[in-house]
């Protein structure tokens, strides 16, 4: 049985990051001002024999192809990348999708980073939800990251946890802790780890897939450490490194709004996609896939 005590400090814990998401919202939702690098609207995307004709073709004949590297976010695994994988393999590219060990945003950027020092080679690197923290603070200083994709991901400022920019919409901000999570301990070090509950699960965070499969999902999530969510981030890599944003406008855990302003932000190439969910990676692969085509493309 877990120590009633930890309960209560984990319980303490998050009343005080829903105050943090709360207050910090208006400054989630506010642009720098200057237009994004572009801008396009989503509603059909490509097939897939499409999107492998396109990665196949769109750089020049003996330009190095980039490797692609996949960072999954809390509450998931690198299974949320199968859809993408599968295309890109198709197309002849070389595709890591990655255990992000969800623990701590600094310890964890640095298991990236030391990961992505092994890739000989330009890297496209892409970070889904709370893994667009991990990319913002492993590709900084690594002159083979070429490209950063969000997929409905946090984009954060120096300084900013994923914790501050869910948006005042965002189903975190609205509900209590004890509505969203339950906890267990970490057997190594004692700390708290977060699981979603299962009606937030399947009817928030995976909204438009069955139902059935969003429970399996939900059965098979992984444990995500409080740290990870609030541990400010000490760099902000899109600053230097040109990036795409791919924004579901059906997402309850981080709001459109929220993201479009990082992404403004960052002068992002936005996509919105009209519809989808948190999990848009697995409801509709070929439209997060043509964002990271993309990313792809623009080496040539």
């Amino acid at each position: 049985m877990a120590d009633p005590r930890l309960g209560l400090r984990s319980r303490s814990l998050w009343a005080a990051i829903v105050i943090v998401v709360m207050t910090a919202a208006t400054f989630a939702v506010v642009s720098t001002g200057k237009a994004p690098a572009s801008a396009q609207t989503a509603s059909n995307p490509p097939s897939e024999s499409a999107l492998v004709h396109r990665l196949a073709t769109c750089l020049p004949h003996g330009h190095a192809k980039p490797t692609v590297v996949l960072v999954h976010g809390a509450w998931a695994d690198a299974s949320s990348w199968s859809g993408e994988v599968a295309t890109l393999q198709a197309a002849g590219y070389d595709v890591r999708a990655i255990a992000n060990p969800l623990r701590n945003l600094t310890t964890d950027s640095a298991y990236v980073a030391d990961y992505l020092k092994t890739i000989h080679g330009p890297v496209v690197l892409a970070g889904h939800s709370y893994g667009g923290s991990v990319i913002t603070n492993a590709a900084a200083g690594l002159a083979n990251v070429k490209r950063l994709v969000y997929i409905d991901a946090f984009a954060p400022a120096t300084g900013q946890t994923a914790a501050q920019l869910s948006g005042a919409g965002s189903v975190v901000t609205k509900k209590k802790p004890a509505e969203l999570f339950y906890t267990t301990a970490d057997p190594s070090s004692g700390a708290p780890e977060l699981y979603l509950r299962e009606s937030i699960f399947i009817h928030n965070f995976a909204s438009d897939l069955p139902p059935s499969k969003a429970k399996v999902l939900w059965a098979s999530q992984r444990g995500t450490a409080t740290a990870a969510l609030t541990t400010p981030s000490i760099a902000a890599a899109w600053k230097t490194i040109p990036s795409w944003y791919f924004i579901s406008t059906g997402d309850q855990i981080i709001t459109p709004a929220s993201k479009l302003a990082m992404a403004h932000r960052a002068h992002s190439h936005i996509t919105e996609f009209r519809g989808g969910s948190h999990l848009t990676l697995i409801s509709h692969p070929n439209a997060v896939t043509a964002v990271i085509t993309a990313a792809i493309c623009s080496l040539r």
